[in-house]
């Protein structure tokens, strides 16, 4: 009899909590992997660098495994399907997973959770992507903060009201290596090829798992200029769980405040996202999907294509679209351009964000997009509308950031701007009120 540990956005040995568990329960544990057909043929590009980036990681996985004498099992199809074949080749105890909060994560899960139990199987889910999840930090009456200030407030007396009592109890790791033995003892299982599922390897570079203590300590001086290299760019190692949440947490608690805030910013749309579950499709402010949104086909196109005539918009998407990451300061005036000045539904921009962003998560990304559009939780009122010049001369005065990526930054090349700024914000002004009504 075996135990089965099932990884999905957390693909490392160290610091897992799931792995952790399956691990301690003694029996031996085969750790699993699914290319998830449900998710993967609806992806457009078929050189996708987050593809690659999760079949180069399903690979170091399998050799750390086969340097202790196991494997892991990987299956390319329907997770159901993948279950059924396990359950005939396998006798199994209990499944061991960590948890996701997405819709379909939860429809997934739950038919997983049922098809096992029929066999009287165990399915046991763990917190490990975030510090605190759905219902852990929450007011006095028991709700959910739907504002980051009292929230981080909040998350950051719980953290510290452990601490006092077993020293970093939340962001304590998980010493999975102290059970390593319990590891399925089998010869390498074969991964199925990428070509296989129809896909390439992607030529983007993806950002370094490694970030220099200097760059955490500096962050909150740095963090807003987009030509400085003053971010983590660690998005995408969140993302996949390559990295410990846990273990950064515990370095910005020691370096930089700032950068902890960007990580409890992490929890609050996660848990906004767990306890709100319509933002996924809907505005969080009910009232926000009565705007009548313009949606002019021809100005989003320029808005993907980094061609609206403001630099420092242009600027941020064609660093997207180049590298598959964009500032996170100029992610806000290339969104609040989008919603405000174009007057274009925040969700096509969240869809094409969701389309090129390494570091894409939906909570996250949601979260974003309505704080840009003023629909959401925390969000600044639809009032206030990025100036992407102010913006330029606040965040980008010498235009280094702008020349690197529009090169006929100041030439006849460039685009007249599709709108004029004055002319647009007064526009946005009528539209928001009359659906907003204030």
């Amino acid at each position: 009899m075996i135990n089965i540990f099932w990884f999905r956005r957390d693909l490392r040995l160290h610091d897992n909590a799931g792995l952790y568990q399956a691990l301690k329960s003694g029996l031996p544990v085969l750790p699993i992997f699914i290319f998830d057909t449900n998710i993967l043929q609806k992806l457009e590009d078929k050189n996708d660098a987050r593809v690659s980036f999760i079949y180069q990681n399903i690979a170091r996985l399998s050799n750390e495994l086969t340097a202790l004498g196991s494997s892991i099992f990987v299956e390319y199809g329907d997770p159901e399907t993948v279950f059924k074949n396990l359950l005939e080749k396998y006798e199994i105890k209990t499944v061991y997973t960590n948890r996701d909060y997405e819709a379909y994560a939860l429809d997934r899960d739950a038919k997983v959770e049922a098809l096992v139990q029929q066999k009287n199987i165990l399915f046991r889910t763990f917190k490990d992507q975030v510090i605190f999840e759905k219902q852990e930090v929450v007011k006095k009456d028991g709700q959910p903060y739907t504002v980051f200030t009292p929230y981080s407030r909040r998350w950051k007396e719980l953290l510290q009201s452990r601490m006092n009592e077993e020293e970093l109890y939340y962001l304590k790791s998980y010493s999975t290596e102290k059970y390593f033995n319990h590891l399925f003892q089998s010869k390498p299982f074969p991964i199925p090829d990428l070509e296989t599922m129809g896909f390439g390897i992607s030529s983007l570079p993806i950002p370094s798992i490694e970030v220099k203590q200097s760059l955490i300590k500096t962050y909150d001086k740095n963090r807003n200029f987009p030509s400085i290299d003053g971010t983590s760019k660690l998005g995408i190692h969140f993302r996949f769980g390559t990295v410990s949440i846990r273990e950064k947490a515990r370095k910005a608690l020691a370096l930089n405040d700032v950068f902890l805030n960007e990580l409890i910013w992490r929890d609050f749309y996660a848990q906004i996202l767990a306890n709100f579950p319509k933002v996924e499709k809907k505005a969080f402010r009910a009232q926000y999907d009565l705007i009548e949104w313009r949606n002019n086909e021809a100005e989003f196109e320029a808005w993907c294509e980094g061609r609206t005539g403001y630099p420092l918009v242009d600027a941020g998407m064609r660093e997207l679209n180049s590298t598959g990451f964009m500032h996170n300061r100029v992610r806000m005036v290339v969104a609040s351009f989008l919603v405000k000045h174009l007057l274009i539904d925040w969700r096509w921009g969240e869809a094409y964000f969701a389309h090129k962003l390494l570091d894409y998560d939906l909570a996250s990304n949601n979260g974003g997009w309505q704080w840009a559009a003023g629909c959401g939780t925390d969000a600044a009122p639809y009032f206030r509308i990025f100036n992407p010049e102010a913006q330029t001369d606040k965040f980008d005065k010498d235009h280094v950031y702008i020349r690197k990526w529009v090169k006929e930054f100041g030439t006849a090349a460039y685009p007249k701007p599709v709108v004029n700024h004055k002319d647009a914000r007064d526009r946005c002004l009528e539209v928001f009120k009359n659906a907003v009504g204030k």
